[in-house]
Order: C-alpha cells, then structure tokens, then sequence
C-alpha cells in the first residue's frame, strides 16, 4: 500500500500541485495533505484512489523488496515521453485503424 511520504514523491515526480491530484482522484486536499505529513492514513480505497490518479499522470510504483525499499518513479523518461508527444502529433488525419 502507498505511503503519505510516497504519495508526495509521487506528486513531485509528476509535477502536479496537491489541489490538481485532488481534482484528479475526487479525494479532499486535506484529506491528501494529512495523508502526506503522517498525520492520519485514510482508508484504503482513498489510498488506491489517491495512487491510480498518480499512476494515469505518469508514477509507477516500485513494492518494496527485501532489502529494497518502495519507491516511485515516472513510467517514462523525460526524453521518451517528448518523442512519444512528437509522434502521436504526426500523421496527418485520424482514421481507424482496422486492417479488412
């Protein structure tokens, strides 16, 4: 399960302020803010919510492993995600894309 500590590296990584992860997990932003400082741990649907809006903006979530401990880090480089922008920008116009 994702920690307060996670979630705020996850957010940084992101880059994305407190009231946007709110807007974008329909989780109260002091509900995120206490979550973040060790205050309290919401329940864990708030949790799982809190995380699948940091994962659709870009955090991957590494589980702790032995030794290792949990981490976040982004699903893409930096460089890897402007080429990907630059790709999906080409092309011409939209069509489907079944082959008959």
């Amino acid at each position: 399960m994702m920690t307060g500590p996670i979630c705020k590296a996850a957010r940084a990584i992101v880059e994305i302020t407190r009231s946007k992860l709110a807007q974008a997990s329909n989780v109260d932003e002091q509900v995120i803010e206490a979550f973040e400082r060790k205050i309290s741990t919401p329940d864990e649907s708030t949790v799982q919510a809190l995380q699948a809006a940091l994962e659709s903006l870009g955090a991957t979530f590494i589980a702790e492993e032995g030794a290792n401990g949990a981490g976040v880090r982004l699903k893409f480089s930096r460089s890897v995600t402007r080429r990907l922008s630059a790709l999906e920008g080409e092309g011409g116009a939209v069509a489907s894309d079944d082959v008959p």
